[in-house]
């Protein structure tokens, strides 16, 4: 799907044929699209295949008639029932004359934009993308906060019920956590170099703006690095707890295993069927049989319980 917006004194607008100034967005394009796109505005079309790769690493590119900036952006994807959290690329092609974005999913990072939304951002100014790279920063943020209520959430379920469930889920908040980090790493690495690249004309403003886009990263790098950690300690406690009940509960059977087979011992060697057996001839035997395992069965008891102790 191939959308245009232009900035016009009413506001962010669609439109419908590309002119100077405007804003080109890409979402889930066709091959088609793509190609006529490459065709127009003379972009290779291989550079704008690559944000629609989910294995696209980070990077910024320079070529003789654009530039191509891709990052990692947060998304979230409900799988039976249960939000999962994970990243994908997204691309930001400017030429001299206009911005194009590339992405597999209409992005809240970008929806904000198509509404108009976000003061200040002009189609015709190319260094308003940076806008956009703050939002993704802010995004991450917000997707961090969200896993960080669930882990609590799930922890307060573990406290309760120590089911398969929860700890799965605690599992898959965890590999979130990692995707999270291994992006933001990267995008940290983009931001460092668009800094210090001189070929990409820029006002003041977009300087400090593009210094607060590096801040707001590194503190998503460091909330995710610490929600992590707590993450990680949780999965580990929750291991032993489970671990040691299982070791009580095993201990718990043991001792009755234990206690059982004396009286089994007993009655199995009184109650043979041959010569010279005790208590055979005697018309309380069962019952004396019976008395000596139970006393049998009670010391037993008690050395265990001394011994446990």
């Amino acid at each position: 799907m191939i959308r245009i917006f232009k900035t016009t004194d009413s506001g962010i607008r669609k439109v419908a044929v590309a002119e100077e100034g405007c804003w080109i967005a890409l979402t889930n394009p066709t091959a088609e699209e793509l190609s006529t796109t490459a065709d127009q505005f003379n972009i290779d079309v291989d550079d704008l295949k690559s944000p629609l790769d989910e294995e696209e690493r980070s990077r910024i590119q320079v070529e003789e008639n654009y530039t191509l900036i891709i990052l990692d952006i947060p998304t979230i994807e409900e799988r039976k029932g249960r939000e999962y959290f994970y990243t994908i690329p997204f691309g930001i092609i400017f030429t001299d004359k206009y911005i194009f974005t590339v992405c597999l999913v209409d992005s809240p990072v970008l929806t904000v934009f198509m509404d108009g939304r976000v003061r200040d951002f002009y189609t015709y100014k190319r260094t308003r993308f940076i806008q956009m790279l703050y939002r993704n920063a802010t995004m991450f943020l917000q997707y961090l906060k969200i896993i960080d209520k669930k882990s609590d959430e799930v922890e307060k379920k573990l406290h309760i019920s120590q089911r398969n469930q929860e700890l799965i889920e605690m599992l898959d908040l965890e590999k979130s956590l990692v995707y999270f980090t291994t992006s933001l790493r990267g995008n940290e690495v983009v931001l460092e170099k668009l800094m210090r690249n001189t070929s990409i004309p820029r006002y003041e403003d977009d300087e400090e703006l593009l210094e607060d886009v590096i801040i707001e990263n590194k503190q998503a790098i460091e909330m995710a690095k610490i929600y992590s950690d707590i993450l990680s300690g949780t999965m580990d406690a929750f291991a032993s707890v489970i671990s040691n009940n299982l070791n009580i509960a095993m201990k718990f059977l043991s001792v009755i295993t234990i206690v059982l087979t004396v009286p089994t011992i007993v009655t199995s060697a009184l109650g043979m069927n041959v010569a010279g057996i005790p208590f055979a001839n005697n018309p309380y035997g069962f019952w004396i049989v019976v008395g000596i395992s139970l006393l049998l069965t009670l010391i037993a008891g008690a050395i265990i319980a001394k011994n446990k102790h």
